[in-house]
């Protein structure tokens, strides 16, 4: 299989600040590690050790088939993210990328303080958020507070977040980064606008 030069951006730059920790072999947990093209497969090439949880059972299948194919050992595991099945402060690094809004809020919560449990104490963190900049934001029977039933392949849950809104699950740890991205790019022939807010801290 070729390089490939993975769709995650903001995920090369967590990987330059996890590189910079200086760990031999860092051990990394993905929240949402399933699809086509795994990013644990990224994290992998640089020699970490990697583990991932996905709910859905085929998207694990399809990531681990992918990390087959390459002769990496992912370690991508049916798991939910809600209920992690680790000891606290098993990794270096933890991240969940365009994972954690695919849930209600009060799910989301409970997801990102079983990260932080799992994290070692100064390890970091890598989380991201669908902001109500993005262009489906609205859309859909409307669960209360920014929360909405939209169809992708199958019906699911979005959580979007203002600016601010998600800082609260930070507060017991160092800021690192915070980033707002807006993409604009051309979707089935129209003009999107997605958004997303990035976060990184320090435990």
């Amino acid at each position: 299989m070729t390089n490939i030069i993975f769709k995650q951006t903001p995920l090369y730059k967590f990987l330059e600040y996890c590189n910079n920790e200086g760990k031999i072999v860092p051990k990394i947990l993905d929240c949402g590690a399933g699809g086509i093209t795994p990013p644990l497969s990224l994290f992998n090439s640089f020699g970490y050790e990697t583990i991932g949880v996905e709910l859905d059972k085929k998207q694990a299948e399809k990531a681990n088939n992918f990390a087959d194919k390459k002769n990496q050992r992912l370690n991508i595991l049916v798991g939910d993210m809600t209920k992690l099945d680790f000891d606290d402060n098993t990794f270096d690094f933890v991240y969940s990328y365009n994972s954690v809004f695919h849930m209600k809020k009060n799910q989301i919560e409970k997801a990102i303080k079983e990260m932080k449990r799992v994290l070692k104490s100064n390890g970091l963190i890598f989380v991201n958020f669908l902001s109500i900049d993005d262009f489906r934001f609205g859309e859909g029977p409307h669960l209360g507070n920014n929360q909405y039933e939209q169809i992708d392949d199958e019906p699911v849950v979005h959580s979007y977040f203002d600016y601010d809104e998600a800082d609260k699950y930070f507060e017991d740890m160092q800021f690192i980064l915070k980033e707002r991205r807006i993409v604009e790019r051309v979707f089935e022939g129209e003009k999107i606008k997605q958004g997303f807010i990035d976060y990184i801290f320090r435990k």
